[in-house]
């Protein structure tokens, strides 16, 4: 278990509420299909009651049967009072998928319950304007009128892009509806990391400043803007680039690498997420990248800029959008994205910076995610949200999550 759902779950368990998070049972991010596939139907984690909707299997995120999943469980969400004993207080449905919505609604509807709804992912646009989808599609049209009745019909709305409400209240919403409660880190985990394995270290470029990147290797995260900077200091022998974990992608770019004879730069699989923190303290700086597009306007919420802000290590950031927290915490150098000679001077520049100036850098932007971006904290926040009064006032409150 992990990210934002399972850590704000659990914070609210502590916090004395019953929850109950509800997925479904098969997705494409899956890491392990067989343990999903063995798994209960309801299973409790850490004081939080994880229960899984059967849902088709389908190949990858594009295609077509991911339809049918998201309509399966919008209509299994519908039976959910069959499966659970407690009446929930409080429903919050979390995007991207605008499916769900429907039935997160009438069940809302059914029980006389506060709904929630949580855009991670702003559908259909990113959809039209990253995936160069009409908004004339048949899909799209339906998505649209989806997005625009949710926003009508949910008590409140919250958002991890801090700008997703402009779009929001252009699409008919009510100002008055709209929350940003940003990602964020799980302190447990990271101010107790797990080391490295002995074979995870070995593989690790020594005597070097490394620019690392931890996370998903896809098209949204402008990777081949890395590999163009890496290129561009190939004779920097004091220079080298660490790129972990899996995706769609990874297997294009080994072959990248290997076609343009790039000696600096290593690939390593994923670590367990424990580890991610001890991974971190090896490198010199962190790398995250963005394309060059409109859809930016309204922010970005990566979560390894959290576990990035909280190593202490100085970020690069390659970003052309809006509400940068790397610029706005002083906690790095930010370039223009897809420019690689950019990206390339910000790094020989990070790397000829006294260490003290770097480790200032990182210090900001480790001070900034503590006082910000804790999920204790969000937790809170997301509280009053969904209760539409005081914290204090909403303990011991029944809670239902679904999310997908």
């Amino acid at each position: 278990m992990g990210g934002r759902h399972w850590h704000l779950a659990r914070e609210l368990a502590e916090r004395g509420h019953q929850v109950h998070m509800i997925a479904a049972r098969w997705h494409h991010l899956l890491r392990d299909q067989e343990a999903s596939a063995n798994a209960p139907a309801i299973e409790r984690l850490d004081g939080v009651n994880f229960v899984r909707i059967p849902t088709p299997r389908y190949a990858h995120a594009h295609d077509r049967l991911r339809f049918l999943n998201w309509v399966l469980f919008a209509w299994r969400i519908a039976n959910l009072p069959r499966q659970l004993s407690d009446r929930p207080d409080a429903i919050f449905y979390s995007s991207p998928s605008l499916i769900g919505t429907l039935g997160a609604e009438r069940l809302a509807r059914r029980l006389g319950t506060r709904l929630t709804l949580e855009v991670r992912d702003i559908w259909p646009l990113t959809l039209v304007e990253l995936g160069g989808i009409s908004p004339a599609h048949p899909l799209i049209r339906l998505m649209q009128s989806i997005e625009d009745r949710a926003y009508k019909r949910a008590d409140a709305v919250v958002s991890n892009l801090p700008g997703a409400g402009a779009h929001m209240v252009a699409r008919g919403m009510d100002p008055t509806k709209f929350h940003w409660i940003p990602n964020g880190f799980s302190l447990g985990g990271a101010a107790n990391p797990v080391s490295l394995p002995a074979e995870v270290q070995g593989q690790l470029p020594k005597g070097k400043f490394v620019v690392g990147y931890a996370g998903t290797l896809g098209l949204a995260n402008a990777l081949d803007n890395l590999l163009a900077a890496a290129e561009r200091l190939r004779e920097r022998d004091d220079i080298a680039f660490v790129l972990v974990g899996d995706g769609r992608e990874k297997a294009r770019l080994q072959a990248e690498v290997r076609t343009r004879g790039l000696h600096n730069v290593t690939f390593l699989d994923p670590v367990p997420a424990g580890m991610v923190q001890s991974l971190l303290a090896e490198f010199g700086a962190c790398f995250i990248g963005w394309n060059e597009t409109p859809l930016y306007r309204f922010g970005i919420a990566a979560n390894k800029i959290f576990d990035y802000l909280y190593s202490g290590r100085p970020i690069i950031h390659s970003y052309s959008g809006a509400y940068d927290p790397v610029a706005e915490y002083d906690a790095g150098l930010t370039v223009e994205a897809e420019r690689p000679d950019a990206l390339a001077e910000a790094i020989l520049e990070l790397r000829m910076m006294p260490p003290e100036k770097r480790q200032q850098l990182g210090s900001n932007g480790r001070r900034a995610v503590m006082e910000r971006h804790e999920y204790g904290m969000l937790a809170g926040r997301l509280e009053e949200v969904l209760f539409g009064r005081s914290p204090v006032a909403a303990q011991g409150s029944g809670f239902a999550v679904p999310a997908q």
